[in-house]
């Protein structure tokens, strides 16, 4: 059942889903406590030593579902109408903003269908149908998932819930941003900088906004797999640019083609810096956090880490966190990487 602070959510915030704003993000957090983990902020001083600086870990990876996509979905579902929840929502995604949305849609009993590659990770496949959603496959080289998702929407009357380009739904992702700067003020410092994996920028955007706000002075950075660096380079070009063909990467939860409209629309203006990490940079980062941290990452979850390590030399005395937004692998294929 839907409750009071949902309904307070729907009724006051959907007039200002056309920008985002820091209130959404405060109203946000509102409606998912008790509802998402407060994720913790782990460090290694062992680590730290090696580094020349000191190195904290926002563990969205140990998020329900396995990473942060829960937080979006929530609250964009909680800000449907009696109506539109009855009538269920789809949603497209290779397996983490899946898993977010049926795991969502179930808690408030609100039926899901999701669009997934029938080459996702197994690990995703199944979860996400565990969860309740009825899953339709599609062949990623040849089908249209998005396409697929608006018929089942114009067919069922469902929503579609967007995977990134929703203001709703990122102030959702941007009250990660909240728990960091709680976080750090019990320990009595701030970030100099922070690095994020990015995809199609809604968690990037949601945390960039709730920082400025939170941290003005805290340096927001974008982290992506080679040849999938389209925020980077549209951060350059001043303009959305788009990914050329030829290429694949391990990092499948944060490949995108091109920035959302409105992901990039507020990135633009709060993002300083982009950075790629080739996949022999997003392994040494998987590794690393196993051993250090002893935490199980997805390769797109371990970009930022990817590359605060690549350019560690420009962290030297500073304080950096980076977001690892997912841990959903296979196992076999995580030890793999890792061998």
């Amino acid at each position: 059942m839907i409750n009071e602070r949902q309904r307070d959510f729907s009724s006051s915030q959907l007039e200002s889903s056309a920008m985002l704003e820091y209130g959404m993000i405060v109203d946000a957090a509102r409606v998912l406590e008790g509802v998402t983990r407060v994720t913790p902020l782990l460090e290694s001083e062992l680590l730290n030593r090696r580094l020349g600086f000191r190195f904290l870990v926002k563990a969205e990876c140990l998020q329900r579902t396995g990473s942060f996509k829960i937080r979006g979905a929530y609250v964009k579902i909680a800000s449907l109408s009696k109506k539109e929840r009855a009538a269920g929502v789809v949603a497209f995604s290779s397996g983490n903003h899946a898993q977010g949305v049926a795991a969502a849609a179930a808690e408030m009993n609100v039926p899901s269908t999701i669009v997934m590659p029938q080459d996702a990770p197994a690990v995703k496949l199944r979860n996400t149908a565990q969860y309740g959603a009825k899953v339709i496959t599609y062949d990623r080289v040849t089908g249209d998932r998005a396409k697929i998702a608006r018929d089942v929407a114009e067919q069922t009357g469902a929503t579609l819930i967007a995977p990134y380009d929703d203001y709703v739904l990122m102030a959702g992702q941007g009250t990660v941003a909240l728990e960091i700067v709680d976080q750090l003020a019990k320990l009595k410092t701030s970030a100099d900088a922070l690095v994020c994996p990015v995809g199609g920028g809604g968690l990037i955007a949601g945390i960039a906004t709730a920082m400025a706000e939170l941290s003005p002075a805290t340096t927001i950075c974008a982290a992506e797999p080679e040849h999938f660096d389209d925020t980077r380079r549209s951060l350059i070009a001043g303009e959305r640019v788009g990914n050329g063909p030829g290429y694949s990467s391990i990092c499948d939860s944060i490949v995108t083609q091109i920035p959302g409209e409105k992901t990039f629309s507020i990135n633009q203006k709060l993002i300083s810096h982009g950075y790629e990490a080739s996949e022999a940079d997003v392994i040494f980062a998987m590794r690393l956090l196993a051993d250090e941290m002893k935490i199980v990452a997805e390769p797109g979850g371990a970009a930022a880490v990817a590359a605060v390590l690549r350019h560690r030399e420009m962290w030297s005395g500073k304080t950096v966190v980076a977001v690892v937004s997912g841990g959903n692998v296979d196992l076999s294929a995580w030890r793999e990487f890792l061998s």
